[in-house]
């Protein structure tokens, strides 16, 4: 994938500032043989070139003062709100030196997996990108998964899948992550509406009440009161 950049001559928050105003995004080369260089893109070209996955996920070839060099994208910033990139870093390639960078997966034959077209499973893509080291030659732009062969309670780990030739799993805390997993569908019994447990069970209530109350005792009669004496 390419795509052309610019030097720039002046660097900090004022300069880059300006540049944002004039549709132009600052960013940085650094990197190889040579020394980190300040360069600027087209916001818009940029803006549609970070949609595709090619752009985080492969060596691209950056054109820059009429030579063409070959870059890996490495930091992506992004205003918290705005649809407008702040800044953007590529990193030299040099053919003879091992890169360490996220691959996407992509997976298929999900649908037809027994997991899934016959044993009423659903499959759970823990991950969605794996961490690689290979040689700028060996790169490649994804790594295709086929699900085609999950059975109920089954889950694929990396060590399940063939990596591209040349590539290595960069393992960080877990030699043998999941990839996948597999889970049943759980079907759920509707309970009965409450109101209509109350209405069927309150008959019997008020009859096994009635039964059971006892009549409430009646408060003893005052006596008489006695005649004044006479005097």
């Amino acid at each position: 994938m390419k795509f052309v950049a610019f030097e720039r001559a002046k660097q900090g928050t004022g300069a880059s500032r300006r540049l944002r105003i004039t549709g132009r995004t600052p960013g940085i080369v650094y990197g190889g043989t040579g020394e980190a260089t300040l360069i600027e893109l087209d916001h818009n070209a940029l803006w549609h070139a970070i949609k595709k996955e090619a752009f985080h996920a492969s060596i691209l070839e950056m054109e820059l003062g009429g030579k063409s060099q070959k870059v890996l994208l490495r930091d992506l910033q992004m205003h918290p709100f705005k649809q407008q990139i702040l800044h953007i870093d590529f990193q030299r390639v040099e053919a003879k030196t091992r890169l360490t960078m996220k691959v996407p997966l992509h997976y298929s034959g999900e649908e037809e997996s027994p997991a899934v077209k016959t044993e009423q499973c659903l499959a759970n893509h823990v991950l969605t990108e794996l961490t690689i080291s290979c040689f700028p030659a060996d790169v490649p732009e994804f790594i295709p998964v086929d699900l085609s062969g999950l059975t109920k309670g089954a889950s694929l780990h990396v060590k399940d899948i063939t990596l591209p030739k040349g590539v290595k799993f960069v393992a960080k805390g877990q030699d043998n992550p999941v990839l996948v997993s597999v889970t049943a569908i759980v079907e759920e019994v509707e309970a009965a509406p409450a109101a209509d447990v109350a209405a069927t069970a309150a008959p019997a209530d008020s009859k096994d009440a009635k039964a059971t109350a006892k009549p409430a005792a009646k408060a003893p009669a005052k006596a008489p009161a006695k005649p004044a004496a006479k005097k």
